[in-house]
């Protein structure tokens, strides 16, 4: 897995990168568009709200919402992602935090009517995905939602039939999202998920009554 200092040295051709992947509809990034409209579209069902994007990388779905005037928090590692989001977001509360080790302290006292995160959560493993997604769930407003876009397989066998096909390319360090493992684990929550291309989906939590 890449860290903070290798995302810092990506981070100006990280857009270019997931476009070519996802031009050649090829692992990791195929569906990577349709990954971030299917999220945008979501948002917009409501006109205005509270939005906390985790691992915003360069800001490319954020500063559309942004743009649209949804109030933007981010999380992200890398300094220089922040940077270059920043530019785009000057108004956004961006802080640099990793959020594998939790929450930081500046977001405590928020709620929010959207969670998202894309891209991001697969360098978590499955338990603590698990745990992160609970403690996400207490930072949302009535009727709010936590939606995940990701590498991610309805089941493991579609995970592992990726997996040959890309065998050369893929990386066993980051662990993906297999939505049927997932639902079990959470199985009190009201749980969904579209599958966009062979290799991406997006997940939606609403919040628990």
């Amino acid at each position: 897995m890449l860290d903070n200092k290798g995302f810092d040295l990506w981070a100006d051709g990280y857009d270019k990168s997931v476009q070519l992947s996802e031009e050649n509809d090829e692992y990791p990034f195929a569906g990577y568009k349709d990954v971030l409209n299917t999220i945008y579209n979501i948002v917009h069902k409501r006109e205005e709200g509270k939005i906390l994007d985790i691992g915003f990388g360069t800001g490319i779905l954020t500063k559309k919402l942004y743009d649209d005037g949804y109030e933007i928090y981010g999380i992200d590692f890398s300094q220089k992602m922040i940077e270059i989001a920043k530019e785009k977001m000057p108004l956004a509360s961006l802080i640099k935090y990793d959020f594998s080790k939790g929450l930081p302290e500046e977001i405590k006292d928020n709620s929010f009517d959207y969670i998202i995160s894309t891209y991001a959560m697969h360098h978590l493993d499955d338990e603590e995905k698990n745990k992160f997604i609970e403690k996400l769930e207490n930072y949302l407003n009535k009727d709010g939602k936590i939606i995940i876009g990701d590498i991610a397989f309805k089941t493991r066998d579609l995970l592992e039939k990726c997996k040959i096909n890309y065998n050369e390319y893929w990386d066993d360090e980051e662990i993906y999202f297999v939505f049927e493992e997932l639902k079990k684990s959470l199985f009190n929550k009201n749980i969904s998920f579209a599958e966009i291309s062979h290799c991406s989906g997006v997940i939606q939590i609403s919040k628990s009554l």
